[in-house]
Order: structure tokens, then C-alpha cells, then sequence
């Protein structure tokens, strides 16, 4: 029987304290975004959300715990924001949706920051096990980028994962690491681009001394797109449920997957609450319906970011995902 590992792709909303205390203290326009260089009540601010956001996790029983990256105002984008060698210009979309977050551009030689791993070892203060790392994969943080600097696509996608993997060569000890990559299914690299892209996952990942999950949503990959992701030396590919349950089923029928796999299935966007019993139904179809996969860990997640969402529902949507495991047990 599979191992069911209840867990989060992070990115929640900020609570309403939050928000409020924030925008007094950071201003509202786009060059008070966070850059890295906050001061002290600003700083205290995010650690007091980061403590609420994993005591929450703790208390409803998820098996990972994520830091939450309260502070990451360009989504996904936040590790590049806040690098030395990049410049935040104007406001772009985040994918096909009505949030925004301010264009990196990269004008020198990417180095890590140590930015994420220093939110880690916040969070790894309140976590004894079970501790999560989320960063963006380098395919879609560089989509989400502008290079004025290395020239061309190939450089600048081993630059980024060049830069994810000394990020990550700083971290405290975790279980787990989530890449999430939006921009395979938004943005799908092209014939010669998606090997590519694979290679940069597997240099990330190679870096990591943890469970690496290379998390996909907003749709199913191309089969020739997945195929090349397969190739990478992660531990499990995750796939968004929500969106497109026939496409991906077909991927897995089609060509296999890892022996751990992430299940995208609970809608990170819609307020609507999913019952626990629903989330497990779910997971017995998959593996209904991949009878020649015999899966050794299944982390049950939601698809997307959750900072789409009010608080309350987020937080209704953990709490009903955590409570996951027992509905298993007892079918």
C-alpha cells in the first residue's frame, strides 16, 4: 500500500493582520515591494506570519510543513526579485491570471542570495521533521524572466539553475523539495528546448539532500515535454489533478512515472472546500486507474499556490487535506 504524504505547494494568502500591518509599513507602491533589504519591523512582521503559518500547518496534522513564503510578493518570481544582479522593472502578468509581479531582469552574473534558506531556518526553528523547501524550477523562472546579460536561451537556463542550486547548497536540512514548474504546461519549451529543460531540473535537483517532487500544473505536460522530464533525476513529478485528471492519466498510462508521485487534487483557486472523503476518493482512482503502477509515496497536495484564496477557505482546504490519511485508512 502507497505511503500517503499530505503536504502544500506554499505560497499562502497573507492573513488580514498581515496585510494591513504590511501595507502601513512597506508603503503601496512597486519599488516598496520586498528587495531583500527590509528592516527590522518589517522583518518581525513576515517572522510573526511565517510562525502562524506553520503552527496552522502543525495543528490541522499536514506530514510536510512549508515555510509559506509570505514575503514572496512576486510569486514565483521572489529568489530572482531579490538578487543583486537583477533589476525589477514594470508590473507583468503571472501567467493567465489577474495577479501581477514585477519583471526580473537579469543584468550580471546570478549568485544566491541565501534568501529562501534564510527563511528556512526560521521556519526549521518551529519544525522538528517533516520540513519542505519550495523554489521555482529553473524552466519556468527563467520564463518568467528577462536576460540582458548571458545572451542566449540555453546559457541563461543553466545560469538560473546554476543559481537555484547554490540556493539550495544553503539550506538547512529538509525532506523535502517542491520545484514548481507552471511554465512547462503555460509555456511549453519547444523540439531541443525541452531536453533542455529537463537537464536543468536534474542539475537542481541533483543539488538537493532531499525527496525532489518537480510540481506541474495549470494543465497536463506535452507527452514529448513529459517524456524529456522523465529523464530528470527527480524523485517525483506532480501532476495537477484539478485541471486536467484525462491528459494526465494519459502521461502516466502512457510513460510510466517515478515511483513517488505528487497529486494535484485539491483546486488551490476555487473558494469551494473539498470534504477529506473526496481528496481520498481521488487518490484511489488514480490508482484505479494506473493498476501497473504500484506508487511507494503518494505526497497528496494541493494543485496551485493558495495565495489566490481568502484565508479562511486556505485554511479550511489544509485542514480537510490533512485529515486525508485517515479517510485512507478506514477504506
Amino acid at each position: 500500500m502507497s505511503e500517503v504524504v499530505t503536504t502544500t505547494p506554499g505560497l499562502y494568502p497573507l492573513p488580514d493582520w498581515a496585510k494591513d500591518e504590511l501595507s502601513d509599513l512597506k508603503g503601496h507602491q512597486k519599488a516598496d515591494l520586498i528587495d531583500g533589504t527590509e528592516g527590522d519591523e518589517i522583518t518581525d512582521a513576515y517572522d510573526r506570519v511565517r510562525s502562524e503559518y506553520v503552527e496552522h500547518q502543525q495543528s490541522a496534522g499536514l506530514d510536510r510543513i512549508v515555510e509559506g513564503q509570505g514575503r514572496w510578493d512576486d510569486m514565483i518570481a521572489h529568489p530572482l526579485a531579490v538578487a543583486d544582479a537583477v533589476e525589477t522593472r514594470g508590473i507583468v502578468r503571472y501567467y493567465d491570471n489577474n495577479n501581477f509581479y514585477r519583471e526580473p531582469v537579469v543584468t550580471e552574473d546570478l549568485a544566491a542570495t541565501g534568501d529562501v534558506a534564510a527563511e528556512l531556518d526560521a521556519a526549521s526553528e518551529q519544525v522538528d521533521s517533516g520540513l519542505q523547501a519550495v523554489l521555482p524550477g529553473p524552466y519556468s523562472l527563467a520564463d518568467l524572466a528577462t536576460d540582458e546579460h548571458y545572451g542566449d536561451d540555453a546559457a541563461f537556463l543553466d545560469a538560473v539553475a546554476d543559481f537555484l542550486a547554490d540556493e539550495i547548497a544553503e539550506f538547512p536540512d529538509v525532506e523535502t523539495l517542491f520545484l514548481l514548474e507552471p511554465s512547462l504546461v503555460e509555456n511549453p519549451p519547444a523540439d531541443g528546448e525541452d531536453e533542455r529543460a529537463s537537464e536543468a531540473i536534474d542539475a537542481v535537483a541533483d543539488a538537493a539532500d532531499a525527496d525532489v517532487v518537480a510540481h506541474t500544473y495549470w494543465g497536463a505536460l506535452d507527452e514529448k515535454v513529459y517524456a524529456h522530464l522523465m529523464d530528470a533525476d527527480v524523485d517525483a513529478v506532480g501532476f495537477d489533478f484539478v485541471a486536467d485528471h484525462e491528459d494526465n492519466l494519459y502521461n502516466i498510462s502512457e510513460y510510466g512515472t517515478k515511483d513517488d508521485i505528487a497529486l494535484g487534487l485539491v483546486d488551490g483557486q476555487n473558494t469551494l472546500v473539498e470534504e477529506p472523503e473526496t481528496i481520498a476518493e481521488r487518490i484511489e482512482w488514480v490508482e484505479d486507474n494506473t493498476p501497473s503502477t504500484d506508487f511507494e509515496t503518494i505526497y497528496a497536495t494541493i494543485n496551485t499556490e493558495t495565495f489566490y484564496l481568502p484565508v479562511n477557505k486556505y485554511e479550511a482546504k489544509l485542514d480537510a487535506l490533512a485529515a486525508v490519511n485517515e479517510e485512507v485508512i478506514s477504506a
